[in-house]
C-alpha cells in the first residue's frame, strides 16, 4: 500500500465529448443478436490470444439472479470452441456476508444457479497472491485470489449493468473487484482502515477498482480479451436480484476501456 498522501480525481460524473477526449482508439466490435450465437459470433472477433489454460471471469450471480448471463449461452461458447473445452470459470468469494462469502456458500449458490457444465474455480478458496500495480496511484499491489497465476489467459465475459456506487458496471468492474480476493483486496478497495465497511466511495472506489483491474491486465498481458453483454441491465447492481427491463446487444473488444458505451469509468486512464 502507498504511504504518499494522495487525492481523488473531480469530475467524474461529468460527459466528455468524443471530439474532446484523448488517446489511442480501439476497434469495438458490436451485434444486436441477444442469443447464443450473437456470442458465438462476437466471440470469435477477439479470441485470437486465448491460449493455454483459459479462465472466463463470469459474474456467476446471487441466487437466482434474473439478470446473469443465461448459462445456456455460455455452455454453449464451451462446446463450441476448442479452446474452451477445457477452461474454467472463475470467481472469488464475497467482501460482504451472504450466500457468496464463503467457499461452501459460493459453491452452494453455484449449484442453485446451474454453473455445473464446467469447472468453476473459487480462486481465493485456498490463499492469495499479490500482483503488483504498475503505476499505482493508491496501491502498490493487490490481493488475488491465488489461483489466478495457474492461468494463461482469461476471457472476460461481463454482463452489463448499472450499479449503486459505481454507476455502471461492465469489464472493470468484473475484473478489480471480482478478481481481489474476498478478505484482503475487496477491503483495500473499499474499506479506509477503522472506519465503515464502504467507507471509500465515488471517483477513489473508481481509481481503486482501476487500479486493481491493472493488475489483473499487466498479468496475463496480451492474452486477456473482453466482451460486454447488455441484456437485462439492472439498474443499482445484479447482486440485488431484482428483475430488469430487457436490453440491447453484446460488445467486444480488448481493451476494458472502451467496450462499455458511456461507462463513466471504465479504463480511468489506464486504457489510453
Amino acid at each position: 500500500m502507498s504511504d504518499e498522501i494522495v487525492s481523488a480525481g473531480k469530475g467524474g460524473e461529468t460527459y466528455v465529448p468524443y471530439e474532446e477526449r484523448t488517446g489511442n482508439e480501439s476497434i469495438v466490435y458490436f451485434t444486436r443478436s441477444l442469443s447464443p450465437e450473437g456470442l458465438q459470433k462476437i466471440y470469435e472477433k477477439v479470441n485470437g490470444t486465448m491460449k493455454g489454460k483459459i479462465a472466463v471471469k463470469l459474474h456467476t450471480g446471487e441466487p437466482h439472479g434474473p439478470n446473469i448471463i443465461p448459462r445456456g449461452w455460455v455452455r454453449d461458447l464451451f462446446l463450441n470452441n476448442g479452446e474452451l473445452q477445457n477452461a474454467s470459470i472463475v470467481e472469488t468469494n464475497t467482501y460482504y456476508e451472504g450466500d457468496r462469502y464463503t467457499t461452501r456458500q459460493h459453491r452452494k449458490t453455484l449449484e442453485v444457479n446451474g454453473w455445473t457444465f464446467c469447472p468453476v474455480d473459487i480462486m481465493d478458496e485456498e490463499d492469495t497472491v499479490l500482483l503488483p500495480i504498475k503505476g499505482g496511484k493508491w496501491m502498490r499491489e493487490m490481493s488475488c485470489g491465488s489461483h489466478m497465476t495457474g492461468y494463461d489467459s482469461m476471457l472476460v465475459l461481463t454482463h452489463f449493468k448499472g450499479h449503486a456506487m459505481g454507476g455502471f458496471g461492465g469489464s472493470n468492474k468484473n475484473i478489480g473487484i471480482g478478481c481481489a480476493d474476498g478478505r484482503i483486496g475487496k477491503m483495500w478497495i473499499h474499506t479506509r482502515e477503522g472506519e465503515d465497511m464502504w467507507s471509500i466511495a465515488e471517483e477513489e472506489l473508481m481509481e481503486r477498482i482501476t487500479e486493481s483491474t491493472k493488475a489483473t491486465i499487466d498479468f496475463f498481458g496480451k492474452n486477456i480479451t473482453y466482451i460486454n453483454v447488455m441484456r437485462n441491465m439492472s439498474v443499482s447492481c445484479d447482486c440485488e436480484g431484482i428483475h430488469a427491463e430487457p436490453s440491447c446487444a453484446q460488445r467486444a473488444d480488448r481493451n476494458p476501456s472502451r467496450t462499455p458505451p458511456a461507462q463513466l469509468y471504465e479504463g480511468n486512464g489506464y486504457g489510453k
